[in-house]
């Protein structure tokens, strides 16, 4: 669709340069896809890609998760650990639902992002990280800074360079091209042969809003060539 063809133009455009990434959409719209796209065209393509679902890491580990931490800054930490931020030097750092974060984690991305530098928890001085920002989220980040959750001076930060993921209701009939793409994946690693869809179906996969986006398309298209007795 016109609209998916911009989203890959936006990924040539950006791809190439240093500068942080916000991408934006729907949840299942298929933004660590584009975070992936956007890494492997770009010059730090060899060096690691590696992803971090913000929301799904607790406040009080993210911090040493991400920077890591020498052996005794807290109980448990029976050796040091580098954080994701160490291991993806010279590479990107994917921050998923960015806005997910805490106020006090959100002062030491910025900080991160203005000095190119990490304290591991529990270490007194700083070390230099060369790593690309990618952050994504699925909220409306300006209105989150209208109301004091969102951090004003980190948005302008990770804002720099933006892509747009449209939801899959307004992408016409890549409905249809993603319905053959994982009917033919999922038959494949089943050793089943590739589905037919009749006529009623696509016209119902092409009416359906889809709340959930790709993902749910996905798992759809999964649940019908696992459970189908036919090739229709």
């Amino acid at each position: 669709s016109p609209e998916w063809v911009e989203v890959e133009r936006t990924i040539e455009r950006v791809a190439p340069s240093q500068v942080p990434v916000l991408i934006r959409g729907e949840s299942g719209t298929g933004k660590e896809l584009v975070a992936h796209a956007i890494h492997y065209s770009s010059p730090r393509a060899a060096a690691p890609f590696v992803p971090v679902n913000c929301g799904g890491i607790p406040e009080g580990l993210l911090e040493s998760e991400l920077f890591g931490h020498i052996k005794g800054a807290f109980t448990g930490a029976t050796e040091t650990r580098a954080g994701f931020f160490q291991t993806a030097d010279g590479g990107s750092v994917f921050l998923d639902e960015i806005s997910d974060t805490s106020p006090s984690m959100q002062a030491k991305l910025l900080s991160v992002l203005q000095d190119k530098e990490v304290c591991m928890v529990g270490a007194t001085q700083s070390r230099k990280v060369d790593v690309r920002i990618i952050a994504a989220t699925n909220k409306d980040l300006p209105t989150l800074v209208r109301k004091g959750l969102f951090r004003e001076d980190l948005f302008f930060r990770i804002n720099v360079l933006a892509s747009e993921i449209p939801p899959l209701r307004d992408r016409g009939d890549d409905v249809l091209l993603l319905t053959q793409h994982f009917a033919s994946r999922f038959a494949a690693e089943l050793a089943k042969p590739v589905p037919r869809f009749s006529d009623g179906v696509l016209q119902a996969l092409k009416t359906c809003t889809w709340p959930g986006n790709v993902r749910e398309l996905e798992n759809l298209i999964q649940r019908l060539v696992v459970m189908s007795e036919n090739d229709v």
